[in-house]
């Protein structure tokens, strides 16, 4: 085309549209900004006004989503325990029955800005978005009161980016359809408190065995504590854990203005009813319970809270072994015939090859003491460790040692019976369990009792353990003791099963676990 040409349709109006072209070719970054900010704003913008126009709110109390959750042995089939929402423990109540400072209470543990925010609180969101990105745990959680409801009762717990936003749209539309005080009860009524109670009404009862309207500001915030984490922050179950927590609330309301400083001075933490009612929870022999109660600890260990499990309708099957469960209850039933009553007993039974439970017997009662997960004293059996520690610093099974008495501290150590080798191998002394051998097979390792304490606790006994509050197999703490080797420190029979089991598979740790696999029903 000839310049004249161009000209003569430039004239005309007749023009293409380099010019345009030009703009963003002579400003890149500009052009990328804008690509960006559509890409980034007003897409993202679009589709959610598009989803929030779509999305259908339920009117409160319209939900039902109780269900029954089971517990299966390993063969799923053989039913040991439930977990049962009765429908006859939940009591839809007004607002207006639940006192002022119960609710307070409950804003202060698990939403403060709560009758501020529009459904979802981006500060908390982000704060999430980072413990999630850096592993930092004390980060916290980033959903509101209403983003929890419209969880449990709407969208479910899939962990997906799609099922987050979704909260948060309903939740956004939820709150500019109801009011606030709707919202909050819809939450108080069906959010699950522990001991199989749903909703406040339920809890105030299970709790205090007393109507919602009695209840008293430290009641209140008691059970506002327990909705972070129902069965670990029981009293009952946890009264450490209970109580801390139960102080961050009662701070909360005070920082809230909710709660007057001199009244949570003088406040006391609430005494709740010790023996709250089991409603059906526990199927066939009694001992199931036990084995009940861990699988609850395991479930909530591995992030599936109560109430997932109790609005989720999942099968459990444990790794219990139906014979190997069997022959446990017949063992313990005909050894113990002829026992004085208070004697006590317990079994662990674990597959050292993969850590799982196969068999497991705490006590006969359904909600009793376990006493398979109880801290006692394990005695010369305890002395094994000690040869492992030997044997692993190349101190072998025939070296001689003595087996006369030996003083440590303020003791004098002798052999049970009067027992004695004179000097013998450490298969002999093992083969004897002289008390004395292994105090002296113990002060020939590197580092003494510290060799005999790690040891064991690579092979499997826990280092911490509920209502201990220092680490096992420590003299309150600091260095243990020559008589660790005899069995001086607690520990439980669960942890003793999986770290014998850990020397059965050659010195390989699985840790011990009841359960199996956990499906939808």
């Amino acid at each position: 085309m000839s310049r004249s040409d161009q000209a003569r349709r430039r004239a005309d109006g007749d023009h293409d549209d380099s010019s345009e072209r030009g703009w963003f070719r002579r400003h890149p970054i500009w052009s990328t900004l804008i690509i960006l900010a559509v890409v980034v704003l007003v897409i993202p913008a679009v589709i959610v006004a598009v989803a929030y126009n779509r999305v259908e709110v339920p009117t409160p109390g319209s939900v039902s989503s109780n269900q029954i959750s089971e517990i299966y042995q390993s063969d799923g089939s053989t039913l040991i325990g439930r977990i049962v929402p009765p429908e006859g423990n939940r009591t839809l109540v007004d607002i207006d029955a639940i006192p002022v400072h119960v609710r307070d209470a409950v804003i202060a543990a698990e939403d403060r800005s709560f009758y501020t925010n529009e459904g979802y609180d981006p500060t908390g969101i982000g704060r999430a978005a980072i413990g999630q990105i850096t592993g930092e745990a004390t980060a916290g959680g980033g959903s509101t009161i209403t983003q929890q409801y419209v969880k449990n009762t709407l969208v479910g717990d899939e962990v997906s980016y799609e099922r987050k936003a979704k909260e948060i749209i309903i939740a956004a539309k939820m709150t500019n359809e109801w009011s606030k005080d709707q919202i909050l009860a819809a939450y108080l009524n069906t959010i699950y408190f522990g001991r199989g109670a749903y909703g406040i009404a339920a809890a105030s009862t299970a709790y205090f065995n007393k109507p919602v309207e009695s209840l008293t500001v430290e009641e209140g915030a008691l059970l506002a504590g327990v909705i972070q984490s129902p069965s670990a922050l029981d009293p009952l179950a946890n009264r450490e854990a209970a109580e801390n927590r139960w102080n961050y609330v009662m701070d909360g309301m005070v920082q809230m203005g909710a709660l007057d400083p001199g009244l949570r001075g003088s406040a006391v933490f609430p005494q709740v009813v010790q023996d709250p009612q089991v409603v059906d929870q526990n199927v066939g022999d009694p001992t199931n319970g036990a084995i009940r109660r861990q699988v609850l600890a395991e479930l909530s260990n591995s992030g599936i809270d109560e109430q997932m499990l109790n609005t989720r309708g999942l099968k459990i099957t444990t790794t219990i072994d139906p014979d190997t469960q069997a022959s446990v209850l017949n063992g313990v039933r005909n050894n113990m015939q002829g026992e004085n009553e208070s004697t006590r007993t317990a079994v662990v039974s674990v597959d050292p090859n993969t850590g799982g439970v196969v068999g497991y017997y705490g006590g006969e009662e359904a909600e009793g003491w376990d006493y398979a997960n109880a801290p006692l004293q394990t005695g010369s059996t305890f002395k094994i460790f000690g040869v492992a520690a030997a044997l692993e610093q190349g101190i072998g099974l025939g070296t001689t040692v003595s087996s006369a008495p030996v003083q440590t501290g303020n003791v004098t150590v002798t052999n049970v019976g009067g027992q004695s080798c004179g000097s013998c191998s450490v298969a002999m002394a093992l083969k004897m369990s002289l008390n004395t051998s292994f105090i002296r097979l113990q002060r020939m390792l590197d580092n003494g009792a510290n060799d005999t304490k790690e040891i064991a606790h690579r092979a499997g006994i826990a280092k911490k353990i509920p209502g201990l509050p220092w680490e096992t197999l420590t003299e309150q703490g600091e260095d243990p003791y020559d008589g660790i080797i005899l069995g001086q420190y607690p520990v439980r029979v669960r942890d003793m099963a999986s770290a014998l089991a850990t020397f059965a598979d050659e010195g390989v740790l699985h840790q011990a676990h009841f359960i199996q696999k956990v499906e939808t029903a």
